[in-house]
């Protein structure tokens, strides 16, 4: 288990940008992270929420760092033309000198629908329209101008975009765990990031997306199994759980219970934390983002001393940048 990396969602939410100078803290931030033993940030992406935009903060944050992975988790791409989407983290590519993964998502259920009739997107075509534009992205970064025809986009004409500083474009990561976003994972994406709350269904979802990567024809370790894991230090099980609930409430306007049911929410001690973390590493996990749930900042930068010292007690690491594809 010496290739695992371990990543840190930054704080791009409403707390933080209470301040002017709010997304110059949380890009200087990645610096922190890069200083503190992290292998990658990571950016969320949203229209419903108050929310730093995440291409533009990680460029910023691609010229403070040097070492570290910079990704989204997830970037939504319906939010964006999917042709200046393409330049725009072409450009970003190169910024961050191929330190780029991009994870995408097509929302989450239902509470998304509004953000795609905003953007003027059909809800119900979402899961088309991001496995289109993936594809239109990857024929862009390799210079294939050719008319496009897909499910949802159909484009007669292409402009030139740049070229990404990986060759053929950073590696595209998928999200979900239904039967359906396994199987187009398989076939279609480089990376798996799911944040399912049961250990054996994650291994499950694991062995179903390999045996499908290997019946498309591919390497089974061609699909990078990851988890997202929003977690609390805090040797007070009560206080955990009430934090829990603040984020939860803050973040999907739900409980925590309703939230756990969907996703893996850990509080506790770093030992018990770590503990539940390796779990998922001994299941397959080779990449897991750490998001903190901490709702005010100062709140946050208690939490990540917490979560900085938490790295210490997981299963051995590899500190070395991840790899391009090219």
């Amino acid at each position: 288990m010496n290739d695992i990396r371990y990543g840190l969602l930054l704080p791009g939410g409403a707390a933080q940008l209470e301040h002017r100078d709010a997304a110059r803290a949380v890009a200087t931030l990645a610096v922190t992270a890069e200083e503190r033993g992290f292998d990658s940030v990571w950016l969320g992406d949203s229209l419903s929420r108050a929310r730093v935009e995440p291409l533009t903060l990680l460029a910023a944050a691609a010229a403070l760092t040097e070492r570290i992975t910079l990704g989204t988790a997830a970037l939504i791409p319906a939010f964006r033309h999917p042709v200046q989407a393409a330049a725009t983290l072409a450009t970003l590519d190169q910024l961050a000198a191929g330190r780029l993964i991009i994870a995408v998502g097509a929302g989450f259920p239902e509470l998304s629908r509004p953000e795609f009739d905003l953007v003027g997107v059909d809800y119900r075509t979402r899961f088309s329209q991001l496995d289109d534009t993936v594809a239109l992205w990857r024929r862009l970064w390799t210079g294939n101008r050719e008319p496009f025809h897909g499910k949802v986009l159909r484009y007669d004409w292409l402009p030139e975009v740049p070229r990404p500083h990986q060759v053929g474009g950073p590696p595209i990561w998928a999200t979900g765990i239904t039967p359906p976003a396994l199987a187009r994972t398989a076939r279609l994406y480089d990376g798996w990031l799911p944040y399912p709350p049961d250990v054996d269904t994650f291994a499950t979802a694991l062995t179903e997306v390999r045996t499908a990567t290997a019946t498309a024809g591919r390497d089974e370790k061609a699909v990078t199994p990851a988890l997202f894991a929003t977690v609390f230090v805090t040797d007070d099980q009560d206080a955990g759980r009430d934090a829990l609930e603040r984020y939860c409430a803050a973040t999907y306007r739900m409980p925590v219970a309703e939230v756990e049911r969907i996703q893996v929410m850990m509080t506790g001690t770093a030992e018990d934390i770590a503990a539940h973390l390796d779990r998922y590493v001994r299941a397959g996990a080779r990449h897991v983002l750490l998001r903190i749930a901490a709702v005010e900042s100062g709140d946050f930068a208690i939490q990540l001393d917490r979560v900085c010292g938490l790295l210490r007690y997981l299963p051995v690491r590899r500190p070395q940048p991840q790899p391009s594809r090219g």
